[in-house]
């Protein structure tokens, strides 16, 4: 059963408001990534994908990703949207995440503008920005959206959520 849209507030987006099939679209918000102390990504060129029932999932360019700490994983999986996904593990000093960034080495022509952008899993970092603000991860461990204040559910991703 679909839930109850939350009325946004000013400044306030819902994600269901997003559409489905998803939108990519430009941010010029600043977006940073830290894990293990260390700043790996940091950008105002960043982009997000908006899809209904999800909070945005922010892209970095490869150009403002330190990717000495990128480690490619075998792991792949599928996209109906956006094509088939690769991932990388994290490694910063002795700190290691699994399979905690993604990207499509060739994203469907609709995602063209994806390739050579990686996104990562706020809950496997030590922390994501958006403007300044520590982002929350989205609920479970399937999708990576990027939750802020000016986003507002209720959100895909818990338990119980799957068939929205």
């Amino acid at each position: 059963m679909r839930p109850e849209r939350m009325e946004p507030g000013p400044g306030q987006e819902s994600v269901w408001d997003y559409p489905r099939p998803p939108r990519l679209e430009d941010s010029s918000r600043h977006i940073q990534v830290v894990f293990n102390g260390v700043v790996i990504a940091d950008t105002h060129r960043a982009k997000r994908v908006l899809e209904t029932s999800h909070p945005p999932t922010y892209y970095v360019p490869v150009d403002d990703i330190q990717m000495e700490y990128l480690k490619r994983s075998s792991r792949t999986t599928f996209c109906e949207w956006k094509g088939r996904a690769a991932y990388y593990n994290i490694v910063v000093g002795e700190k290691h995440a699994t399979e905690a960034a993604w990207f499509y080495p060739n994203p469907t022509p609709a995602f063209a503008a994806l390739k050579e952008y990686i996104t990562f899993y706020p809950g496997l970092m030590d922390a994501c920005y958006v403007d300044g603000e520590q982002v929350q991860a989205q609920p479970g461990d399937f999708y990576g959206g990027w939750v802020t204040q000016d986003i507002v559910g209720p959100f895909k991703g818990s338990a119980g959520t799957w068939g929205w």
